[in-house]
Protein backbone atom coordinates (compact mmCIF):
# COMPACT_ATOMS: atom_id res chain seq x y z
CA UNK A 1 0.00 0.00 0.00
CA UNK A 2 2.72 2.01 1.01
CA UNK A 3 4.83 1.64 -2.33
CA UNK A 4 1.48 2.38 -4.29
CA UNK A 5 1.00 5.63 -2.30
CA UNK A 6 4.56 6.50 -3.25
CA UNK A 7 4.18 5.94 -7.14
CA UNK A 8 0.54 7.96 -7.35
CA UNK A 9 2.88 10.95 -5.57
CA UNK A 10 5.91 10.35 -8.46
CA UNK A 11 3.33 10.08 -11.00
CA UNK A 12 1.45 13.27 -9.78
CA UNK A 13 5.03 14.96 -9.60
CA UNK A 14 6.11 13.87 -12.92
CA UNK A 15 2.95 15.15 -14.72
CA UNK A 16 3.40 18.62 -12.53
CA UNK A 17 6.81 19.29 -13.79
CA UNK A 18 5.67 18.31 -17.51
CA UNK A 19 3.14 20.62 -17.10
CA UNK A 20 5.02 23.68 -15.83
CA UNK A 21 6.44 24.97 -19.38
CA UNK A 22 6.27 28.43 -17.58
CA UNK A 23 6.03 30.25 -14.79
CA UNK A 24 2.40 31.59 -15.68
CA UNK A 25 1.49 28.03 -15.19
CA UNK A 26 -0.54 29.10 -18.38
CA UNK A 27 -2.57 31.17 -16.11
CA UNK A 28 -1.47 34.82 -16.90
CA UNK A 29 -3.46 37.06 -19.35
CA UNK A 30 -2.98 37.28 -23.25
CA UNK A 31 -2.71 40.49 -24.57
CA UNK A 32 -4.19 43.02 -26.93
CA UNK A 33 -3.93 42.08 -30.49
CA UNK A 34 -1.66 45.54 -29.92
CA UNK A 35 2.28 45.16 -30.97
CA UNK A 36 3.11 48.12 -28.11
CA UNK A 37 0.54 46.76 -24.82
CA UNK A 38 2.69 45.73 -21.90
CA UNK A 39 1.19 42.48 -20.92
CA UNK A 40 0.07 41.05 -17.33
CA UNK A 41 3.09 40.11 -14.69
CA UNK A 42 2.99 36.55 -13.51
CA UNK A 43 2.31 36.14 -9.60
CA UNK A 44 5.46 36.23 -7.70
CA UNK A 45 4.34 32.53 -7.00
CA UNK A 46 4.19 30.91 -9.87
CA UNK A 47 6.58 28.11 -10.53
CA UNK A 48 9.56 28.49 -12.80
CA UNK A 49 9.84 26.36 -16.07
CA UNK A 50 11.65 23.72 -16.23
CA UNK A 51 12.99 24.51 -19.72
CA UNK A 52 13.96 28.06 -19.39
CA UNK A 53 17.14 28.28 -17.13
CA UNK A 54 17.17 30.93 -14.97
CA UNK A 55 13.89 32.56 -15.81
CA UNK A 56 15.32 33.26 -19.47
CA UNK A 57 13.80 32.60 -22.76
CA UNK A 58 16.19 32.20 -25.28
CA UNK A 59 14.76 32.60 -28.57
CA UNK A 60 16.88 31.92 -32.12
CA UNK A 61 16.38 34.22 -34.99
CA UNK A 62 19.05 35.26 -37.65
CA UNK A 63 18.65 39.35 -36.93
CA UNK A 64 18.89 39.32 -40.33
CA UNK A 65 15.47 38.87 -42.38
CA UNK A 66 13.30 41.97 -42.23
CA UNK A 67 10.61 43.00 -41.52
CA UNK A 68 10.27 39.04 -39.72
CA UNK A 69 14.05 40.52 -37.95
CA UNK A 70 16.60 42.88 -38.17
CA UNK A 71 19.97 43.89 -36.13
CA UNK A 72 19.92 47.63 -35.78
CA UNK A 73 22.25 49.81 -33.09
CA UNK A 74 19.71 51.12 -30.85
CA UNK A 75 16.67 49.96 -28.60
CA UNK A 76 14.40 52.28 -30.58
CA UNK A 77 10.58 50.92 -31.06
CA UNK A 78 11.65 48.81 -28.43
CA UNK A 79 14.05 46.73 -29.85
CA UNK A 80 15.51 43.69 -27.50
CA UNK A 81 19.24 42.95 -27.15
CA UNK A 82 21.00 40.66 -28.89
CA UNK A 83 22.89 38.03 -26.37
CA UNK A 84 26.81 38.44 -26.73
CA UNK A 85 26.79 41.98 -28.68
CA UNK A 86 26.32 45.55 -28.29
CA UNK A 87 23.31 45.70 -31.00
CA UNK A 88 19.77 44.98 -30.80
CA UNK A 89 16.87 42.87 -32.23
CA UNK A 90 13.85 43.92 -33.72
CA UNK A 91 10.83 42.83 -36.07
CA UNK A 92 7.94 41.01 -36.33
CA UNK A 93 9.34 37.82 -34.36
CA UNK A 94 10.59 40.24 -31.57
CA UNK A 95 8.02 41.41 -30.85
CA UNK A 96 5.66 38.05 -30.37
CA UNK A 97 9.14 36.97 -28.65
CA UNK A 98 8.18 39.77 -26.33
CA UNK A 99 5.02 38.92 -25.63
CA UNK A 100 5.58 35.20 -24.64
CA UNK A 101 8.33 35.85 -22.75
CA UNK A 102 5.82 38.40 -20.47
CA UNK A 103 3.23 35.90 -20.20
CA UNK A 104 5.68 33.28 -19.22
CA UNK A 105 7.01 35.63 -16.72
CA UNK A 106 10.33 35.36 -18.22
CA UNK A 107 13.31 37.72 -18.68
CA UNK A 108 13.94 37.12 -22.62
CA UNK A 109 17.42 36.76 -24.37
CA UNK A 110 17.51 36.72 -28.33
CA UNK A 111 20.21 34.59 -29.62
CA UNK A 112 21.37 35.61 -33.35
CA UNK A 113 22.28 32.58 -35.43
CA UNK A 114 22.22 32.03 -39.27
CA UNK A 115 19.62 30.24 -40.76
CA UNK A 116 20.29 26.43 -41.03
CA UNK A 117 21.78 26.45 -37.31
CA UNK A 118 18.36 27.39 -35.77
CA UNK A 119 16.67 24.03 -35.90
CA UNK A 120 20.61 22.43 -34.73
CA UNK A 121 19.88 24.64 -31.46
CA UNK A 122 16.99 23.41 -30.45
CA UNK A 123 17.54 20.00 -30.87
CA UNK A 124 20.56 20.19 -28.72
CA UNK A 125 18.74 22.55 -25.69
CA UNK A 126 21.01 25.32 -26.46
CA UNK A 127 17.93 27.90 -26.78
CA UNK A 128 14.45 27.37 -25.85
CA UNK A 129 12.46 28.43 -29.14
CA UNK A 130 13.14 29.82 -32.72
CA UNK A 131 11.19 32.37 -33.80
CA UNK A 132 12.32 33.47 -37.13
CA UNK A 133 9.73 33.28 -40.22
CA UNK A 134 9.98 28.97 -40.25
CA UNK A 135 7.28 27.60 -42.88
CA UNK A 136 5.79 24.68 -41.09
CA UNK A 137 7.22 22.14 -43.47
CA UNK A 138 7.04 18.69 -43.26
CA UNK A 139 10.55 18.41 -42.95
CA UNK A 140 11.00 20.58 -39.85
CA UNK A 141 8.04 19.61 -38.12
CA UNK A 142 9.81 15.67 -38.07
CA UNK A 143 12.94 17.36 -36.43
CA UNK A 144 10.84 19.85 -34.29
CA UNK A 145 7.45 20.91 -33.03
CA UNK A 146 5.26 23.75 -34.21
CA UNK A 147 2.86 25.98 -32.48
CA UNK A 148 -0.29 26.80 -34.66
CA UNK A 149 0.34 30.04 -37.20
CA UNK A 150 2.02 33.09 -36.39
CA UNK A 151 1.65 34.13 -39.85
CA UNK A 152 -0.16 33.65 -43.14
CA UNK A 153 1.30 34.95 -46.37
CA UNK A 154 1.41 33.91 -49.97
CA UNK A 155 4.76 33.35 -51.85
CA UNK A 156 5.78 35.95 -54.56
CA UNK A 157 8.27 36.98 -56.34
CA UNK A 158 10.94 39.83 -56.86
CA UNK A 159 12.05 40.91 -60.23
CA UNK A 160 13.74 44.49 -61.01
CA UNK A 161 10.98 47.05 -61.89
CA UNK A 162 13.20 48.06 -65.17
CA UNK A 163 14.55 44.27 -65.96
CA UNK A 164 13.23 41.97 -69.06
CA UNK A 165 10.73 39.98 -66.54
CA UNK A 166 8.56 43.08 -65.21
CA UNK A 167 5.85 42.07 -67.08
CA UNK A 168 5.67 38.57 -66.20
CA UNK A 169 1.88 37.43 -65.69
CA UNK A 170 2.78 33.97 -64.16
CA UNK A 171 5.39 31.86 -63.38
CA UNK A 172 5.34 30.47 -66.43
CA UNK A 173 6.16 34.16 -68.19
CA UNK A 174 10.12 33.42 -65.97
CA UNK A 175 11.37 30.99 -68.70
CA UNK A 176 15.13 31.56 -69.58
CA UNK A 177 15.51 33.76 -66.72
CA UNK A 178 18.20 33.42 -63.87
CA UNK A 179 16.83 32.52 -60.40
CA UNK A 180 17.89 31.98 -56.77
CA UNK A 181 16.61 32.14 -53.10
CA UNK A 182 17.40 31.13 -49.25
CA UNK A 183 18.55 28.30 -48.70
CA UNK A 184 16.99 25.55 -47.12
CA UNK A 185 14.00 27.05 -47.53
CA UNK A 186 10.47 25.97 -49.28
CA UNK A 187 11.22 29.05 -51.97
CA UNK A 188 14.24 27.48 -53.37
CA UNK A 189 13.38 23.97 -52.63
CA UNK A 190 10.12 23.63 -54.08
CA UNK A 191 8.69 26.50 -55.81
CA UNK A 192 11.83 27.39 -58.15
CA UNK A 193 11.91 24.45 -60.05
CA UNK A 194 8.44 24.83 -61.01
CA UNK A 195 9.44 27.71 -62.79
CA UNK A 196 10.11 26.61 -66.64
CA UNK A 197 12.82 27.18 -68.22
CA UNK A 198 14.82 28.51 -65.54
CA UNK A 199 18.47 28.55 -64.72
CA UNK A 200 18.22 28.10 -60.80
CA UNK A 201 21.64 29.54 -59.59
CA UNK A 202 23.11 28.40 -55.71
CA UNK A 203 20.93 29.40 -52.86
CA UNK A 204 22.17 32.43 -50.99
CA UNK A 205 22.71 31.91 -47.08
CA UNK A 206 20.34 34.82 -46.13
CA UNK A 207 17.75 36.96 -47.28
CA UNK A 208 20.25 39.73 -47.99
CA UNK A 209 22.19 38.53 -50.03
CA UNK A 210 19.31 37.03 -52.07
CA UNK A 211 18.39 40.85 -52.56
CA UNK A 212 21.66 41.76 -53.36
CA UNK A 213 22.06 39.33 -55.62
CA UNK A 214 18.58 40.89 -57.48
CA UNK A 215 20.07 44.24 -57.17
CA UNK A 216 23.60 43.53 -58.46
CA UNK A 217 22.02 41.88 -61.30
CA UNK A 218 23.59 38.64 -60.60
CA UNK A 219 20.25 37.16 -60.96
CA UNK A 220 16.64 38.29 -62.78
CA UNK A 221 14.91 36.77 -59.80
CA UNK A 222 14.26 36.25 -56.03
CA UNK A 223 10.97 33.92 -54.95
CA UNK A 224 10.11 34.90 -51.05
CA UNK A 225 7.20 35.33 -48.98
CA UNK A 226 5.06 38.76 -49.08
CA UNK A 227 6.20 40.11 -46.19
CA UNK A 228 10.28 39.57 -46.96
CA UNK A 229 9.08 41.18 -50.87
CA UNK A 230 6.96 44.16 -49.29
CA UNK A 231 10.13 44.99 -47.03
CA UNK A 232 12.23 44.63 -50.09
CA UNK A 233 10.57 47.01 -51.88
CA UNK A 234 11.19 50.02 -49.64
CA UNK A 235 14.63 48.86 -49.31
CA UNK A 236 15.33 48.99 -52.79
CA UNK A 237 12.51 51.18 -55.18
CA UNK A 238 13.69 49.59 -57.83
CA UNK A 239 12.84 46.14 -57.35
CA UNK A 240 8.62 45.01 -57.91
CA UNK A 241 6.97 42.16 -55.92
CA UNK A 242 4.66 39.54 -58.82
CA UNK A 243 1.88 38.15 -56.95
CA UNK A 244 0.04 35.44 -59.19
CA UNK A 245 -2.41 33.71 -56.93
CA UNK A 246 -5.30 32.89 -58.19
CA UNK A 247 -4.49 33.16 -61.68
CA UNK A 248 -3.56 29.88 -62.77
CA UNK A 249 -0.01 29.92 -63.50
CA UNK A 250 1.40 29.99 -60.03
CA UNK A 251 3.65 28.19 -57.70
CA UNK A 252 1.86 24.38 -56.40
CA UNK A 253 2.54 24.33 -52.40
CA UNK A 254 0.73 23.65 -49.47
CA UNK A 255 -1.16 26.05 -47.42
CA UNK A 256 1.02 24.41 -44.33
CA UNK A 257 4.48 25.70 -46.34
CA UNK A 258 3.16 29.32 -46.51
CA UNK A 259 2.35 29.78 -43.22
CA UNK A 260 4.63 30.34 -40.64
CA UNK A 261 5.04 28.44 -37.27
CA UNK A 262 6.84 29.39 -34.05
CA UNK A 263 9.35 26.37 -33.42
CA UNK A 264 10.44 24.35 -30.26
CA UNK A 265 12.25 21.05 -29.05
CA UNK A 266 10.39 17.94 -30.23
CA UNK A 267 8.46 17.28 -27.35
CA UNK A 268 8.11 20.13 -25.26
CA UNK A 269 4.38 20.30 -25.01
CA UNK A 270 4.15 22.47 -22.57
CA UNK A 271 5.70 25.48 -23.74
CA UNK A 272 4.13 25.07 -26.97
CA UNK A 273 0.24 25.32 -25.61
CA UNK A 274 1.81 28.06 -23.95
CA UNK A 275 2.71 29.75 -27.31
CA UNK A 276 -0.40 29.03 -28.23
CA UNK A 277 -2.16 30.08 -25.42
CA UNK A 278 -0.53 33.65 -26.41
CA UNK A 279 -0.99 33.35 -30.21
CA UNK A 280 -5.45 33.03 -29.29
CA UNK A 281 -5.37 36.13 -28.75
CA UNK A 282 -4.48 37.32 -32.28
CA UNK A 283 -5.94 37.15 -35.64
CA UNK A 284 -5.02 37.45 -39.38
CA UNK A 285 -6.00 41.06 -39.46
CA UNK A 286 -4.03 41.32 -36.13
CA UNK A 287 -0.93 39.61 -37.75
CA UNK A 288 -1.25 41.95 -40.61
CA UNK A 289 -1.60 45.09 -38.94
CA UNK A 290 1.21 44.05 -36.59
CA UNK A 291 3.72 43.57 -40.15
CA UNK A 292 2.57 46.78 -41.35
CA UNK A 293 4.04 48.12 -38.11
CA UNK A 294 7.21 46.27 -38.48
CA UNK A 295 7.47 47.34 -42.04
CA UNK A 296 7.48 50.97 -41.37
CA UNK A 297 9.87 51.10 -38.62
CA UNK A 298 12.77 48.51 -40.37
CA UNK A 299 15.54 50.07 -41.01
CA UNK A 300 16.73 50.42 -44.89
CA UNK A 301 20.55 49.51 -44.44
CA UNK A 302 20.34 45.66 -43.13
CA UNK A 303 23.09 43.12 -42.26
Amino acid sequence: MKGKTLLTLALALTMTLSLAACSSGGSASVPAPDASAPMAAAPESALTPKLVEDGVLKVAMECAYAPFNWTQADDSNGAVPISGTSDYAYGYDVMFAKKIAEHLGCELEIVKMEWDALIPALQSGSVDAVIAGQCITADRAAQVDFSDPYYYASIVCLVKSDGAYAGAAGISGFSGAKATSQLGTVWYDACLPQIPDVTVLPAQESVPAMLVALDSGAVDLVVTDQPTALSACKAYPAMKMLEFTGSGDDFDVSEEETNFGISVQKGNAGLTAAINEVLAAYTADDYTAMMDQAIEVQPLNQE
